[in-house]
């Protein structure tokens, strides 16, 4: 279940904008807290592109998810407080219409009075010595685990949880190569280290988080009920939104979510410093924060992914240290030298190719941008063009559209880029609400093609949002072939940021924050929306992720996928033999021994992620760690991979490597990562199979007017 997700922006379309749906007076004498629930039912209300009915159903929600948020381990409350807070379980709708906070209070009261119980019991258990030897195991999926029923059955909990948290560490010590320690002595320091993380963490939620901050988990536990994209930003929050859509992120450059206790990397940012690292990948987790590599690093597990973020975080030049537990589940230090990461890693990029006689360019498409404030300026449709233009003096007769990763952006870029392929039509449909049958359809008015040739779209399940509107586009109109996972994201929605303060007409609180509400929903020119089921590829490629749950299916309360009337449009009259295209490709795949290893790699790391007892002997540690370890370097054999194919930059951008070498130096890189492409190499072919068939129908109209 999705958690506390501050810094997840995949591929929003999203539009800022004031509030002006409403002349309704708050009462701005209650205190802060009841004020803003007040102002939020209203907003979400008048303003979700689905609201809900606030009863007992969703009472019964925000009690279970709240509860979840808090404890989502089951290491701090007993049964005893869930009975106790179950008096509320059908009155939060009530609460929340009459501005009443009481079950929050109670909740957070008791939480407070928990964690000071179980400071006491942590120090205590690892004040004793652990046996690695005793023949015992945990079950790590929390999920379905019990609240304890006694102080006894809490204390029995905690003591495996911190034995499991030990023995990695404890592993380490003994077979640390400078300084190997004894047993007793790596078993002494491996306690004293879960002590020290441990203080620290109880340390930092005493001192550092306030009220305001567990009430503003509150508050989004009740608006997330709506949808996942829907979320309260407290005023410290909003500024980190406003930041980041600007395109400047200062730290490691990636994207974080909270998924119960973990913070996992749900995309790494072109051009920053985990992408150059080339370490860390979307799926990994981060479980400890270092800042010294003789310091020990604080383990993050269980903290707010706020303040997660703020020991990631730093200034450009300093070092972090992160302790990774890969996909895999293989352990990993890496050393991130923190940086700004600029737009311009963001902007498109292009690479020509040769295969089998034949030129084609591929064009990489992180994001579409644009300058909301001017759209005048540099924006990916107009990048795009100009760089189809570029490679079609170059002699292009083929072009792939690389849309994997990419989350998504602005709505207006998206229209006017499917608009380069087609001569005109309708290009997505648009609701702003669910309880009519007004919709409105985005077209491309301009009869201009920019490019009318063989066209593939490379797509994964990251991309998501406007991506996935080109997609459903090209293959609606039948224009292109779309390559890549099963599905893509399926996020088929559009938020709006709306100012808390500048709906209250004098509020003598101060900063009230922002809400990011869901106003529209999207669909695809023949009717069917791309929320959950996104668009489905019409030649499917395995990859690592192929059984893993990602995506809007894999979010919290999304919304349902429906479908509308079809817009008024006619497939491009052109040349692609689907039927013919796709046998092709999926013969090819089938002897393609690079899919195989890359097919048995994703089972393999679902049945790594659905494996959720674990051995608290060491000797069965050690056991797993061996054969964890050689099956990761079996599968390293994917990235030997080599295609023999040889990736240059445009004629202008060679000219520009003279003055900056840093730009040739992330071309270099991009076009050794294309050399070992699996799916850039079979998007190739598939467009080699659209250029005869193109010839072949040429043929046939020439000799029909003949």
């Amino acid at each position: 279940m999705r958690k506390n997700l501050i810094i997840v922006l995949l591929g929003m379309l999203f539009a800022v904008a004031s509030c002006s749906f409403t002349n309704k007076s708050f009462d701005t004498t209650n205190d802060k807290d009841k004020l803003l629930i007040e102002i939020i039912a209203y907003m979400l209300e008048k303003g979700h592109y689905a609201p809900k009915d606030i009863n007992d159903d969703f009472s019964v929600t925000v009690f279970e998810e709240f509860i979840d948020v808090l404890d989502p381990t089951k290491r701090y409350f007993l049964e005893s407080d869930i009975k106790e807070f179950e008096k509320y379980k059908y009155q939060i709708d009530d609460q929340i219409k009459n501005t009443d906070i009481s079950f929050f209070d109670l909740v957070h009261k008791r939480l407070k009075k928990r964690m000071e119980e179980v400071s006491v019991i942590y120090k205590d258990i690892l004040s004793k010595p652990f046996d690695y030897d005793v023949s015992e195991t945990i079950n790590i999926d929390y999920e379905d685990q019990i609240f304890a029923t006694s102080r006894k059955d809490l204390k029995e909990r905690w003591r495996k949880q911190l034995k499991y948290a030990t023995i990695a560490t404890y592993d380490n010590k003994l077979t640390d190569k400078e300084k190997p320690l004894s047993k007793k002595e790596a078993e002494e320091a491996a306690r004293e280290v879960t002590k020290t993380t441990l203080d620290d963490f109880f340390d930092f939620v005493n001192n550092e988080l306030d009220r305001e901050d567990w009430f503003g988990q509150y508050i989004n536990t009740v608006v997330e009920g709506f949808d996942p994209h829907t979320y309260y930003f407290a005023p410290d929050d909003k500024d980190k939104f406003d930041t980041s859509m600007s395109g400047k992120f200062e730290g490691i450059g990636a994207k974080l979510q909270k998924k119960k206790d973990q913070v996992k990397i749900v995309e790494v940012i072109s051009g920053g410093p985990v992408w150059r690292d080339q370490t860390i990948e979307v799926g990994d987790e981060i479980v400890k924060v270092g800042q010294k590599p003789d310091e020990e690093p604080v383990d993050i597990r269980g903290m707010q992914l706020n303040d997660a973020i703020k020991l990631i975080k730093g200034p450009k030049g300093s070092v972090v240290y992160l302790t990774m537990k890969k996909v895999d589940g293989s352990i990993e230090v890496v050393k991130i030298i923190r940086d700004l990461v600029e737009m311009e890693e963001s902007y498109a990029k292009t690479a020509t190719v040769v295969k089998d006689n034949h030129k084609y360019g591929i064009i990489n498409l992180p994001k579409f941008y644009v300058d909301f404030k001017d759209y005048s300026k540099r924006n990916a449709a107009s990048d795009v063009a100009k760089e189809i233009e570029r490679l079609k003096k170059e002699g292009m007769e083929g072009l792939v559209l690389d849309l994997r990763d990419n989350g998504g952006g602005s709505l207006r870029t998206v229209v006017e880029m499917a608009g380069l392929f087609i001569k005109n039509g309708p290009i997505v449909q648009v609701k702003s609400s669910s309880g009519t049958d007004e919709k409105e359809v985005h077209e491309d008015k301009d009869e201009r093609i920019q490019w009318d040739g063989p066209l593939v779209l490379l797509v994964n399940e990251l991309s998501a949002s406007a991506s996935e509107i080109l997609a459903a586009a090209m293959q609606d109109y039948k224009r292109g072939v779309v390559i890549g996972s099963k599905q893509t994201f399926g996020k088929g929605t559009v938020q709006n940021v709306w100012s808390l303060s500048n709906i209250v007409r004098s509020n003598e609180h101060g900063d009230l924050g922002a809400l990011k509400v869901t106003t529209q929903k999207f669909y695809r020119i023949n009717g069917g929306s791309t929320q959950l089921e996104g668009v489905k590829s019409d030649i499917v490629v395995p990859d690592k992720y192929s059984y893993i749950d990602l995506g809007e299916r894999d979010q919290h309360n999304p919304l349902a996928w429906d479908k509308i009337s079809p817009a008024n449009y006619n497939v491009w009259d052109g040349y692609i033999d689907y039927k013919q295209t796709i046998s092709n490709s999926v013969k090819r795949m089938s002897t393609n021994s690079q899919l195989k290893l890359i097919e048995e790699n994703a089972k393999w790391l679902k049945e790594q992620q659905e494996e959720n007892v674990v051995s608290l002997s060491y000797g069965d540690y050690k056991m797993e760690k061996e054969k964890l370890i050689e099956k990761s370097k079996y599968f390293k054999g994917i990235f030997d991979y080599k295609t023999n194919l040889s990736f240059e930059s445009l004629d202008y951008e060679k000219e520009l490597f003279v003055k900056d070498s840093i730009l040739k130096q992330k071309r270099e890189r991009w076009h050794k990562d294309l050399s070992r492409d699996v799916y850039v190499e079979e998007a190739l072919s598939v467009l080699k199979d659209l250029k005869i068939n193109n010839i072949k129908n040429n043929t046939k109209i020439a000799a029909i007017k003949g």
